[in-house]
């Protein structure tokens, strides 16, 4: 057996390098110590860092819902498509994939819409990293069941932890708070000399998070799609929500674990 340490990495994708950032964790059953954190990062590097790690998660959308590829489609050929009566209720199920539908169920909250919002710029970017991650050799699986890749929401994450994250996105002083919240629920995970970037860069933290998600992909404690969501994931994506507190990352999962609720408050 190899004494290698497991690691996992995160990525916080953005349209350009400018504002993506790249987190890398060594995870032994000790401990957990943050090896890299860097910021404007381009394909090639997250290429190369998903050749060494366990699972890369990366928040961004790895494709867009069924009825919105059939919708555009259609509107390319010049079919004139069929509105049904609750028109807003149809307009959803364009801009929301099945994912977005569980996550929802989940915190009380939708996420980004991939059609109709700002995010699309980004997800047309991850559509041409997948493809690249593929070319290198690996197995990218958009339902994150198989595969190196798995896609994460480190804002959905931080909520089931039940984590105060208001305003986190712009203020650093609430990231401050959320790193020094990160150090007191797992003690055994070394920030380095990253904790202070964390604080200065919402990528940085983020992408960390992000790399938080991909170790509870890579050790069982996340919710796989339905079965009968299975096909739809592996053209959607899938987005990976933890089942166990941070603390409780470090561990294997016991049979008698309860998966992470959400209060809506």
């Amino acid at each position: 057996m190899s004494d290698l340490p497991m690691r996992t990495a995160g990525v916080d994708l953005a349209a350009e390098n400018k504002g993506t950032a790249l987190a890398l964790i060594a995870w032994t059953p000790e401990r957990a110590r943050l090896e890299q954190l860097t910021l404007n990062v381009d394909d090639a590097e997250i290429t190369d860092a998903a050749a060494g790690v366990a699972k890369i998660g990366i928040d961004c959308a790895f494709g867009w819902p069924d009825e919105f590829v059939a919708f555009i489609a259609d509107h390319a050929n010049l079919a004139q498509p069929q509105v049904p009566d609750g028109r807003m209720a149809w307009r959803r199920t364009l801009a929301f994939r099945e994912t977005d539908r569980h996550v929802r169920e989940k915190i009380g909250r939708w996420p980004l819409s991939v059609s109709t919002d700002r995010i699309g710029l980004t997800a047309m970017r991850c559509a041409g990293l997948l493809g690249r991650l593929a070319a290198s050799g690996l197995v990218v699986n958009r339902s994150g069941r198989d595969g190196v890749v798995v896609e994460v929401y480190p804002g959905a994450t931080l909520r089931l932890w039940q984590w105060e994250i208001r305003g986190y996105r712009t203020d650093p002083q609430v990231r401050r708070s959320l790193v020094r919240r990160m150090q007191r629920d797992a003690p055994w995970f070394d920030l380095g000399e990253h904790a202070e970037l964390m604080v200065e860069s919402t990528d940085a933290f983020d992408a960390v998070v992000a790399a938080l998600a991909a170790r509870a992909a890579a050790v069982g404690r996340y919710e796989p799609p339905p079965s009968k969501h299975q096909e739809r994931a592996e053209r959607e994506g899938w987005i990976v929500l933890p089942s166990c507190a941070l603390g409780a990352l470090l561990s294997p999962p016991h049979a008698s674990e309860r998966p992470l609720s959400y209060t809506v408050t």
